[in-house]
């Protein structure tokens, strides 16, 4: 009886041990499986995350693309617009030079110009001073000739004139001399005339 009382009670208390052991193996597996679950929604929301870096990192990697294109393409733009003022400047510089030339070439001939004008303007004033010259005098001796002439000429009307004037002089002289003899012997006369009426008019007293 003792000992079938030992063997209950060790019974009892394996059974005791064994429903321990359970619940225990009950509790860690609860446990266990929350753990799980807890694990398992954090592998998902790290999944998640996950997939939100890769989607950002991927808009990244885009954005990082997009960005070396546009400034691939800036610097083809920049480096065409270089090469384009680089030509510019050689077309303006070219330009320039060839537009100093033209103006040295163009002073050039205008000083070439100048010089043979002012030599040949010389030589022509020389020519022309000396035709001028010989056409003066040629013109001078005409114009002497022409006035010894006409001088002559008139020194021949007034001879004639005062000729003509003399003899009319003389003639009115003439005429003056006439007159008076004239006259005076009117004067005479009614001298004389007077005389005998007076004489009358006394004798007739």
């Amino acid at each position: 009886t003792f000992q079938t009382n030992v063997l209950t009670e060790l019974k009892k208390w394996k059974l005791s041990l064994i429903e321990h052991h359970k619940l225990q193996m009950r509790q860690e597996k609860e446990k266990h499986a929350s753990h799980v679950r807890q694990l398992s929604n954090e592998m998902a929301n790290l999944k998640e995350l996950l997939r939100t870096y890769e989607i950002s990192i991927g808009r990244k990697d885009e954005v990082i693309t997009n960005l070396t294109k546009a400034l691939e393409r800036q610097k083809e733009k920049i480096e065409l617009m270089r090469n384009f003022t680089l030509w510019r400047i050689q077309h303006i510089k070219a330009k320039q030079e060839e537009y100093a030339n033209r103006i040295a070439d163009r002073q050039f001939r205008t000083a070439l110009m100048k010089k043979v004008w002012t030599a040949w303007r010389s030589h022509s004033e020389e020519k022309w001073k000396e035709k001028v010259a010989k056409a003066c005098q040629l013109r001078a001796e005409d114009v002497c000739v022409q006035l010894t002439n006409d001088y002559e000429a008139k020194i021949a009307e007034l001879t004639a004139t005062l000729e003509q004037t003399k003899a009319e002089v003389l003639r009115l002289h003439s005429d003056r001399e006439q007159y008076e003899a004239t006259m005076k012997k009117a004067f005479m006369r009614g001298v004389c005339a007077l005389n005998l009426e007076a004489m009358t008019m006394f004798q007739g007293k």
